[in-house]
């Protein structure tokens, strides 16, 4: 079944459609660094890709942007596999650090990857529906070629980012920037019948 997005403001759910040439689990990881070391309270999970001593793809972390911890979400094939298997206990903890980041309301959630298994209703697409609810600001890669079941499941709303960290602190800018002008006109007492859309 298709979680209904209708509701949600398109500008908080932004999906970085990349290439294969294009390494966006190190954008997201450096988008994030900077973030949290501005005092964001962010929070969700970043990938990063290991690599042996030749250079060889050799397993897959991701990290939990609120707690710091790194979770192996991958399990080593042999000796010469270049590729390896899902492990399903990294992905439950990489589903729990999102569903943490949604009830401790960050301002905003970051998830590694809408790919081939979220595709097969697998993996954090669950996880991915239930930010997305919450109404807070969601960022996620997306590779090109998953680009049409991403649309499919978000009922084609949210935007699309270049894979560019210019594009992206850009948009992240502008939704920063939405949201507290809307924190500020509640506070300061927004008349009768007035709407705001954080």
């Amino acid at each position: 079944m298709t979680p209904d997005f209708h509701d949600i403001n398109p500008n908080h759910l932004a999906a970085i459609v990349y290439r294969p040439d294009d390494d966006v689990d190190a954008l997201l990881a450096d988008f994030a660094t900077a973030l949290l070391r501005d005092g964001q309270h962010i929070g969700g999970i970043v990938q990063r890709n290991l690599k042996d001593e030749l250079g060889r793809p050799n397993g897959m972390h991701v990290i939990d942007l609120t707690t710091g911890r790194q979770i192996s979400i991958c399990q080593p094939l042999g000796t010469g596999a270049t590729a390896c298997k899902l492990d399903p206990a990294g992905l439950a903890e990489a589903s729990i650090a999102v569903s943490r980041a949604v009830v401790e309301d960050a301002e905003l959630i970051i998830v590694n990857k809408f790919s081939k298994q979220e595709v097969a209703g697998h993996g954090l697409r669950s996880e991915i529906a239930e930010a997305i609810m919450a109404g807070c600001p969601v960022l996620i890669a997306v590779p090109e070629k998953c680009l049409d079941a991403w649309r499919d499941f978000t009922g084609d709303h949210g935007t699309t980012l270049l894979c560019a960290i210019n594009v992206v602190e850009e948009w992240w800018r502008d939704v920063s920037c939405q949201r507290a002008g809307a924190r500020a006109a509640m506070k300061a007492g927004a008349p009768p019948g007035a709407t705001f859309r954080s």
